[in-house]
């Protein structure tokens, strides 16, 4: 099957963004299946800076079809702003992009409606990105969501606006927000946007299906990472949509049959933008290492990252979850400095060891890590790109990976320059 999935297996900001860009100078087509706005994905060319919330990194590739799938919801401001600006930095956009036409719309009420959210929970607020998506997802499970498709129809478009925006201005009242939105503003905006996109739109789901049946090789990115899935995550710090490998089929409309080589990405330590546990977070010199070797900041929010050391029990059971064949590793070179590398293996909690990952959140919350130690390699692995060439403490760290998860690395980032890699096992990696 030509198809490949790339998910992240930690709480996002994996890198994965790099990892499909290199990729994708062997696919054909470049499909965002989950999430929203919130994700930021970063793609470094040549030391110039790309950064993405809803256009696929794929774009970057002259000739590559790139897809948002109806699993995305779309805030369609921030997706003209994107395609203007890779415009203006000379992508060629017009050809390569397909929108579905049953993504939801995330609107500026949504954004409001979470900002209250967030405001009204206090000290158990979740730390989202504030960009709506939560409420959109709510709405679109409500039955009261607008589609990208409603932009084309101006009465359903205006029939439906009343009744959100009404809805939307009552809780706002309700809540004590003096936040109200109109109408009449909004659908004229929206019907600005709409004349922008419809270019773009198409049924993303019988493309996919006809693309899949040439034989196209077919590369599907995901956003955020396994542990803020909202079935499969740290519940309820989670995101509301679905980014492990089982959110493909949902928000592509293809069957599981047509879902082929599953890829999971994993940085070599962990990280965590927002509340939640982290069960190997370090707030202490080691975390604040890990933060300004890895520049650890949020691409959508700019927020600093909580940081951690790498956290082998949550791994193995989001590698489990996705079925994923093979994994890649990113940013080993943050940790090049470390002279001795905890890494956990085990939870401790009330005393006794635990070597599954729990899905009670105050169980995980009490959890503590029982770390091994292993020895770094203090040499620079910046840039490098042949295995020969690793320390061998670095090997060693690998190895230890792939012994925990049961599942072999294929390839490791040693830069954020696209060419800053090195191929462990080329026959594991996708379209080969």
């Amino acid at each position: 099957m030509p198809t490949a999935v790339l998910v992240g297996l930690q709480w996002g900001d994996e890198g994965k963004a790099k990892i499909v860009d290199l990729f994708t100078a062997s696919a054909d087509v470049i499909v965002r299946y989950s999430g929203g706005a919130n994700a930021g994905h970063t793609v470094v060319v040549e030391e110039e800076k790309f950064v993405f919330h809803l256009v696929p990194a794929g774009i970057l590739h002259r000739g590559r079809l790139c897809v948002i799938a109806n699993g995305v919801v779309v805030d369609v401001k921030q997706l003209v702003s994107e395609i203007d600006l890779l415009r203006s930095r000379g992508v060629e956009v017009d050809g390569n992009l397909r929108l579905s036409s049953r993504c939801h719309l995330t609107l500026p009420f949504h954004k409001a409606i979470e900002r209250e959210w967030e405001r009204s929970r206090g000290s158990t607020a979740i730390g989202t990105t504030l960009r709506g998506v939560g409420p959109t997802f709510v709405d679109k499970f409500a039955r009261e969501g607008i589609l990208v498709c409603d932009l084309f129809r101006e009465e359903l478009l205006m029939e439906k606006l009343k009744r959100s925006v009404a809805t939307k201005n009552l809780i706002l009242s309700a809540v004590g927000s003096e936040t109200r939105f109109e109408v009449k503003s909004l659908f004229e905006e929206l019907l600005g946007y709409a004349k922008r996109l419809k270019p773009y739109v198409c049924d993303t789901s019988l493309l996919l299906s006809r693309l899949i049946g040439e034989g196209k090789r077919i590369l599907f990115e995901g956003a955020q990472g396994t542990m803020l899935d909202i079935e499969h995550g740290t519940y309820p710090y989670v995101t509301t949509s679905y980014p492990t490998s089982g959110g493909v089929c949902v928000g592509c409309g293809i069957g599981p049959g047509q879902v082929g080589t599953i890829i999971g990405v994993v940085k070599a330590y962990s990280t965590r933008v927002g509340a939640g546990p982290l069960p190997t977070e370090d707030t202490g010199d080691g975390g604040l290492l890990l933060s300004k070797r890895g520049n650890e900041f949020g691409a959508t929010t700019g927020r600093p990252r909580r940081c951690g050391w790498l956290d082998l029990v949550a791994l193995r059971y989001a590698a489990r979850v996705n079925g994923v064949s093979s994994i890649v590793i990113t940013k080993l070179d943050v940790l090049d400095s470390v002279d001795e590398i905890p890494v956990c293996t085990q939870y401790r909690y009330e005393g006794q060891i635990i070597t599954e990952f729990p899905p009670e959140l105050d169980v995980l919350q009490n959890c503590v890590p029982v770390y091994t130690h292993m020895p770094g390699w203090r040499e620079s692995t910046r840039g490098l790109k042949e295995v020969s060439k690793l320390p061998e403490n670095a090997n060693a760290y690998l190895k230890r990976i792939e012994e925990e998860l049961g599942v072999p690395v294929s390839l490791v980032s040693t830069g954020p320059g696209r060419e800053e890699n090195i191929v462990l096992n080329e026959d594991l990696l996708p379209f080969r």
